[in-house]
């Protein structure tokens, strides 16, 4: 009988036989910051109870503000959800619902905000996608728009993690996901106060309140009490890749988004722990 010659072919990678779970070891790989996707890109978030709650009076101002700021920028704008989800959780939590089961039911308020503000942007041909479509297809919706509205909600649903009755994963943190996921330009959180205190402002001792201009991700960990965005949010900081901080700035307050787009530092700003390359 002839000898058979082996034709398999061996294709070299340094991550042969490694574990993808050791960090030391995929770092020589890996460790490199990957391409940013859409660097023109900037992600604005406007908070459900902050703003979206309050009706008119809040929500035509910003409309009026962001239609001005199309010539300028290309927007992804991502909505949260509002009082309507805490009443969602509130049922659900006495009727013994699951974290999981939580997580979609509060994310279709958000997206319900979304398509409010998509319908007020609408003459200047802003529309509301999905998740689906902001992931496969977002380069080529603003292609033909300067601007699309989404739900800030991350699509976690039925797989979020179950360590919290309440979804950790809410809009603040699903905004900084994506924004950070495509390279983006920068992420704005569009809320009713001036940005991060030292204790609520809207509490017993508001009045010791104090803003924090500038701050890290890092720090706010060790900062007890309440913050206006989700605290999940300062843990995805710290393994960001592309955003190296992110501005609260005070919706109520007309011009301060503009400022913030252009630039300026107008409310509290928060570095994360991106890692250089």
């Amino acid at each position: 009988m002839d000898d058979t010659t082996n034709t398999i072919k061996h294709v070299a990678s340094p991550l042969a036989r490694q574990t993808l779970l050791d960090d030391k070891l995929t770092r020589p790989v890996a460790g490199r910051r990957p391409i940013p996707l859409l660097p023109w890109l900037q992600v604005i978030k406007i908070g459900g109870r902050a703003i979206m709650d309050r009706g008119h009076e809040a929500i035509l101002p910003l409309v009026d503000e962001l239609r001005k700021l199309l010539p300028e920028h290309r927007l992804l704008i991502l909505t949260g959800a509002g009082i309507r989800a805490r009443h969602l959780y509130s049922v659900g939590l006495d009727l013994g619902l699951p974290v999981g089961s939580l997580a979609p039911l509060a994310a279709s308020e958000a997206g319900q905000n979304g398509h409010i503000l998509a319908c007020l942007l609408a003459p200047e041909g802003v529309s509301y996608i999905e998740h689906p479509t902001i992931a496969n297809q977002l380069a080529i919706h603003l292609t033909a728009a300067r601007a699309v509205v989404g739900s800030a909600f991350p699509p976690y649903h039925h797989h979020e993690f179950p360590t919290s009755r309440i979804p950790p994963h809410r809009a603040d943190t699903g905004a900084f996901l994506i924004a950070d996921a495509l390279g983006a330009a920068g992420l704005t959180i569009v809320e009713d106060v001036d940005g991060v205190y030292t204790s609520d402002p809207n509490g017993p001792d508001g009045a010791k309140a104090q803003l924090l201009r500038e701050t890290s991700a890092a720090d706010l960990a060790k900062l007890e009490g309440t913050l206006p965005f989700d605290r999940t949010l300062l843990e995805v900081m710290t393994t960001a890749r592309h955003l190296a901080r992110v501005q609260i700035v005070n919706g109520l307050v007309p011009g301060r988004l503009t400022a913030a787009l252009r630039g300026h530092h107008v409310g509290s700003l928060i570095h994360t722990g991106v890692r250089q390359a």
